[in-house]
C-alpha cells in the first residue's frame, strides 16, 4: 500500500467512527455510570471488533461473513439484549451515593472489554465499512504483511483518538453529580443512552 491509500484509509476510518452511533452511545453511557477507566476497557473492546472485521475482510472472509448472516444475526441481538439489560439496570437501580467512585476490579474490566467487543459485532454500521466499503478504499489484493501491520496500529491510533475524547468529556461531567437527585438524572440518563443504543442496533438492517 501506499501512503496515500493509508492516509485516506484513516481518514475514512475517523470519519464513520466519529458520527455518533451504537457505540459511542454505549461508551458513553458507561463512562457516565462507572468513570473513565471503566470506559476505556470498553473503548478497548469496541477497537477489538473493528480489528476483527478488518482481518475478516484482509483475509477474504466478506463473503463468508454475508454467506454466514445469521451468526451475525447472533451477534446483534446479543449486543441488543444486554444494552436493554443494562439500561434496566441503570434506570431502576443504577449508582449509589457511595459507589460514585469508579470500581476497577478485574471482573468489571473483563465485562466492560466483552459488552464492548459484542456491540462493535452487532453493529450494522460497522459491518458496512469494513465488509462494504473497506474493499473500494484500499486495493485489498495488494495489502502485504507488512502493511497489514500498519492498518492494525492506525485502526487502533485512530479509533482511540476518536473515543478518547468522548468518553473523558462523560466521565469528567461524571463528577459534578454528587446529589442523590443528580446522581437520580446520572442514572436516567446513562439508561437512555443505553436504551437508544439497543434501538438504534436492532432497529438497523
Amino acid at each position: 500500500m501506499t501512503v496515500a491509500g493509508f492516509i485516506t484509509y484513516s481518514g475514512a476510518l475517523a470519519l464513520a467512527a466519529a458520527i455518533p452511533g451504537p457505540g459511542v452511545a454505549a461508551l458513553i453511557a458507561r463512562a457516565l455510570g462507572s468513570g473513565f477507566r471503566a470506559s476505556l476497557f470498553m473503548a478497548l473492546g469496541l477497537i477489538s471488533g473493528d480489528l476483527i472485521y478488518l482481518t475478516a475482510v484482509i483475509l477474504g472472509l466478506a463473503l463468508v461473513a454475508q454467506t454466514f448472516g445469521t451468526a451475525f444475526l447472533i451477534i446483534k441481538w446479543l449486543g441488543v439484549a444486554y444494552l436493554a439489560w443494562l439500561a434496566w439496570s441503570f434506570w431502576t437501580k443504577g449508582i449509589a451515593t457511595e459507589t460514585v467512585n469508579p470500581r476497577t476490579d478485574r471482573s468489571g474490566a473483563v465485562a466492560s472489554y466483552l459488552a464492548g467487543l459484542v456491540v462493535t459485532l452487532g453493529n450494522p454500521k460497522v459491518m458496512v465499512f469494513y465488509i462494504a466499503l473497506m474493499p473500494t478504499i484500499i486495493d485489498l489484493e495488494q495489502i502485504s504483511v507488512g502493511d497489514y501491520g500498519i492498518l492494525v496500529m492506525l485502526t487502533g491510533a485512530v479509533l482511540l483518538v476518536v473515543l478518547i475524547p468522548y468518553l473523558a468529556l462523560a466521565a469528567k461531567a461524571r463528577w459534578f453529580l454528587q446529589t442523590p437527585r443528580a446522581l437520580r438524572l446520572l442514572n436516567r440518563t446513562a439508561a437512555s443512552f443505553m436504551a437508544a443504543a439497543a434501538a438504534a442496533i436492532a432497529l438497523r438492517q
